[in-house]
């Protein structure tokens, strides 16, 4: 053990001598010393402190967390983290043993290691694992309140035995469990020694529940007006606890999932049995009969049975016997006997209902046999402690027993079955001699002619057999027996009473013990009549707890097992439960009898370091190893850690193997090689070999992924390459099927008058998704080249034009000068042009000056400005802009704009030759073209084809009577109207506005014309 800064030895095995004086003293020094934990190895001896102790904060848990048991000083948290260590790492099943007398500490500690396990679990933070742990924890409020009790020894001494099994998944975090209950002390619930209380639960409905629930249930806040319950009655601080366990109690139901229902049954059942422990007998000329109504009625409304039915059972009962049915009133000792039978099988049923729910809520219900295989278990015991009172009963009779037999699995693991294997092994070994208490189980349970087997046999005799002649029948066949006497076996001894005392000489120390009531708890009788009552109750859950008052009323009932077969089988089953497992210990010691956190009685501390077999363990641990395992499981875990076993041994057996690591490590002075096993005596070679191991484990797990990663990054390439390979061959079926499918669909195009315009194109699928545009484009191509080529090529220009002219002017403009040819350079003609052979030389100097290719159209034009001032001039429009040009020589005037800063057009949908050039500069150009022919459509489509070669866009084009227009930066509207007295097309004024003004002779406008037309122009 590392240096710590100790009061006494923190482990029993460093004292420099082994002696019962010695072990008590260490006690008292570190109880003295505030150390309530010390070792035997790896056994805890644990020290009821009485008192509240900041030891179990987290800050303890993180220092105990993953750590050896001689790394910090002894502590209960060790233990927990040790077991923990030992389910998840060898992947076996564990348990903790809790043992020690009543009032030493049991249940505490159970509690604390159960907090402990809840705390370093669960890293990942699942929401399922969180639940489970919260539910098992909550799980032991709710078994407190219903199961234990405040003793004379014990202000919360479990009444009942409780073992829970924790159930783990493969990374060691909780998702189960399940709880079993062992022999509830049901005889509290009717009677309690002076001094002592009945089951919490009653006291804190009483003081924790609400005035409305207190009244639903006729109850009143007083334990003194109940029988059962008064000599608990308590002072105001127990109260106060009382009142805040209840809420406790109320939260874990409902962490449980316990329906309202199911929490409302639990406390109305509570409250009947108070009530009918108020339930009294009156004797009337040999009749009994309940007294008074109250009582009755108040348990029958709780219980949900008829008031009558319930009189009816507690007063007579039917005998059923070869066939006939008889009816029987009971004598007052009768009655009052089955009303506490009665009291006392409700409660016992309820408890074990109450069990079998929380059962419910926390079993793994996984039926997988994978989950179950990696599924492991962590076993707790907390039973009760073995008991000496004042008048020790049958059920202190049990309670011992069961202790015998943990005492006696304690001597088998760990006395017995260690110096057995030493031998077995081959390993030296001096023999440790200790007590071995097999003969105390014998006498209470060897069959035939043990105790429980003598009083079953009383039990079965016909005829009246008392408490008394069961005596004498266990005097009779135990006379012989060294752990058995009576005061009619030994006359002198005086301290038992005759005829009523018997006295078992017990590993823990002699108990007397009174015969008085063995046989009727043994028998556990409970008249048929009141099963046949709760069977029959309104109230579901109640009726649940019953099922065996389903039977017939004429059938003869078996005898059932007597109260101890049944006790004695379960705990058989526990041992063999045990035994199944591997056990860690902790061993409770109560320092004094008086619950002070500063007495300590050395001469009560001494006796149970004497049957608790302390110093004999002691012996034994210090002689014996630490740890022990067969060779190829060893040889499995640790070979990593030696270059000769890694990664396979294949130098001889298993335990070859194993000499060669020890030997290379330098531990072969610590160890001791058996037949079969390792022997390592040493905690600090264990550590070491588990400190190797884990340096190792990091990069094996690395080595490890990265042949799991190249595996399935080789797997998957080759599943993504076959996937692609068959995508590829899929997408070509798919293209390959669209494009027959296609063929098929236009192979007479060619010979059909619209070339298949009208045809439907197949239903196109995803492999040919970006290709069918395309296929659209060749096709449009296609079409349009057999509808051109009848076309000459050199015509082709023009048709370009007409297209653009068409596309926006069609169904707007009705005349546009479609049907005649289009020249362009109009004014290069004589026919036009009588001046033409002038007009030519300055356009060629023009040309020559801004260096332009082609003149697209010229025409004299009609134009106003800003100032409303009409006049004559000569419109040349080239690739690169449009000039304004006079009339009579053709002298450049001005460039009027280039084609880029064109922003739109706009012509009117009548015959007239208005058009309205608009700029950006704020000063659009308005026109009308001096023709005999319509020449506005070929204008139109010669600007739309050249914007769109000089922007890539499409040229906005208005067709309307009214427009917008910006001359000399101002916004003015341009109307076209008819005036009969105008005989050509000229401008006026109209305030800030313009109208154009046009003959009759021109046509009618179309007044339907759209605004915002777009010339679709081609390349």
């Amino acid at each position: 053990m590392v240096a710590h800064d100790e009061v006494g030895i923190g482990d029993f095995v460093l004292l420099d001598e082994i002696s019962l004086e010695k072990v008590v003293e260490n006690l008292r020094v570190r109880f003295n010393g505030g150390k309530i934990y010390t070792y035997i190895g790896e056994v805890c001896v644990s020290i009821n402190p009485y008192r509240s102790t900041s030891i179990y904060s987290p800050d303890y848990v993180d220092k105990y967390k993953d750590r050896e048991l001689f790394e910090n000083p002894p502590h209960i948290f060790a233990v927990a983290d040790a077991v923990h260590k030992e389910m998840k790492q060898q992947g076996r099943d564990t348990c903790i043993v809790i043992s020690g007398e009543s009032g030493s500490g049991k249940t505490e500690a159970s509690k604390i290691i159960m907090k402990y396990i809840a705390a370093v679990t669960n890293i990942d933070g699942q929401q399922e694992i969180e639940r489970v742990k919260n539910i098992l924890i909550q799980s032991n409020s709710i078994l407190e309140s219903f199961g234990n009790a405040k003793t004379n020894r014990n202000d919360n001494s479990s009444r009942f035995g409780k073992y829970m099994d924790i159930n783990f998944d493969f990374k060691g975090d909780p998702v189960g469990g399940d709880v079993t209950n062992y022999l509830l002390e049901k005889s509290r619930v009717v009677y309690q020694q002076k001094g002592e209380r009945n089951f919490h639960c009653f006291y804190q409905l009483i003081h924790g529940c609400s005035e409305a629930d207190l009244k639903s249930m006729r109850l009143v806040r007083d334990p003194a007006s109940y029988n059962y319950i008064k000599s608990g009655a308590s002072n105001s601080q127990t109260s106060l606890n009382d009142k805040t366990d209840y809420k406790a109690v109320m939260n874990a139901m409902s962490t449980l999932g316990f329906k309202h229902t199911e929490t409302q049954t639990i406390w109305n059942v509570i409250a009947g049995v108070m009530h009918l422990g108020n339930i009294t007998f009156t004797l009337d000329e040999d009749t009994v009969s309940t007294s008074g109504d109250k009582a009755l009625n108040d348990a029958a409304h709780l219980l949900s049975v008829s008031p009558t039915e319930l009189n009816d059972a507690l007063t007579q009962r039917i005998i059923a016997a070869g066939g006939e049915v008889m009816q029987k009133t009971h004598t007052l000792v009768e009655a009052e006997y089955g009303r506490d039978a009665l009291a006392k099988a409700v409660y016992d049923k309820l408890f074990t209902w109450i069990v079998s729910r929380i059962n419910g809520t926390i079993n793994v219900s996984s039926p997988n046999s994978t989950y179950k295989r990696y599924r492991t278990l962590i076993g707790v015991l907390d039973i009760y402690g073995f008991e000496i009172f004042d008048s020790n009963s049958f059920e202190q009779f049990c309670i011992n027993y069961c202790n015998e037999k943990l005492q006696q699995l304690f001597i088998e693991l760990v006395l017995k079955q260690e110096q057995e294997e030493y031998k077995k092994e081959g390993i030296a070994w001096q023999n440790i001699e200790y007590f071995n208490n097999q003969i105390i189980c014998d006498l209470v349970e060897q069959n035939h002619k043990g105790i429980l087997s003598i009083m079953d046999e009383a039990c079965l005799n016909v005829g009246k057999v008392t408490d008394e002649m069961l005596l004498e029948a266990m005097d009779k066949k135990l006379t012989a027996h060294k752990h058995y006497t009576s005061r009619q076996l030994k006359p002198t001894d005086k301290e038992l009473e005759h005829k009523t005392q018997f006295r078992i000489k017990h590993y823990a120390g002699d108990v007397v013990y009174n015969i008085n009531g063995f046989l009727d708890k043994n028998k556990d009788t409970l008249f048929q009549d009141f099963k046949r009552l709760l069977f029959k109750s309104k109230n579901p859950v109640i009726s649940e707890m019953w099922p065996e008052g389903a039977q017939d009323i004429t059938k003869t009932t078996k005898r059932p097992q007597t109260a101890g077969t049944l006790f004695k089988t379960s705990m058989i089953a526990l041992i063999k439960n045990l035994t199944s497992k591997e056990p860690f210990y902790v061993r409770c010691i109560k320092p004094n009898e008086v619950k002070s956190p500063v007495v300590f009685d050395e001469e009560r501390v001494e006796h149970q370091v004497r049957y608790l077999g302390l110093v004999e363990n002691i012996l034994v641990r210090r002689a014996g190893f630490a740890h022990r395992q067969r060779y190829d499981k060893f040889l499995k875990r640790y070979k990593m850690i030696s270059q000769y076993t890694w990664p396979n041994f294949r130098g001889g057996s298993d335990k070859d193997g194993v000499k060669m690591m020890m030997d290379e490590k330098g531990f072969s002075n610590d160890v001791q090689y058996g037949h079969t096993k390792i022997f390592i005596r040493s905690p600090r070679t264990l550590f070491a070999l588990e400190q190797a191991r884990n340096d190792l484990i990091p990069g094996i797990v690395v080595l490890i992924q990265k042949m799991a990663r190249g595996f399935m990054a080789r797997r998957y390439f080759r599943r993504l390459k076959a996937a692609y390979v068959i995508i590829q061959y899929y997408r070509r079926y798919k293209k390959r099927t669209y494009i027959t499918e296609l063929r098929d669909t236009f192979k007479d195009a060619k010979n059909m008058r619209d070339y298949g315009k009208h045809l439907t194109w197949p239903k196109e699928n995803y492999a040919v998704k970006s290709v069918v545009p395309v296929l659209k484009m060749m096709y449009a191509r296609w079409y349009s080249w057999m509808i051109l080529r009848k076309i000459p090529r050199e015509d082709w220009p023009q048709l370009q034009l007409k297209m653009s002219a068409a596309s926006v002017l069609r169904s707007k403009r009705q005349h546009y000068g479609q049907d005649r040819r289009w020249e362009g350079n109009y004014l290069s003609q004589f026919s036009e042009n009588s001046h033409n052979d002038i007009y030519n030389t300055s356009m060629n100097n023009l040309k020559n000056a801004d260096h332009f290719k082609t003149i697209l159209f010229s025409a004299f034009i009609k134009k106003t400005n800003k100032f409303n001032k009409q006049a004559d001039r000569v419109m040349v429009v080239t690739e690169q802009a449009l000039y304004k040009l006079e009339s009579s020589k053709f002298k450049n005037m001005k460039k009027v704009m280039n084609i880029a800063e064109i922003t739109g057009l706009s012509v009117s949908p009548g015959k007239d030759q208005l058009i309205i050039i608009h700029s950006n500069h704020g000063n659009d150009f308005i026109a009308s073209i001096v023709t005999a022919d319509d020449k506005v459509g070929e204008l139109v489509g010669i600007l739309s084809n050249a914007y769109y070669q000089t922007r890539r866009s499409d040229l906005q084009v208005t067709v309307d009577v009214k427009f917008k227009c910006m001359l000399g930066n101002k916004r003015k509207i341009l109307r076209i109207e008819v005036m009969p007295e105008v005989t050509e097309p000229t401008f006026k004024k109209d305030g800030d506005n313009i109208i154009y003004a046009i003959p009759p002779s021109i046509g009618i406008i179309d007044n339907s014309a759209n605004n915002g037309l777009k010339i679709k122009t081609t390349s």
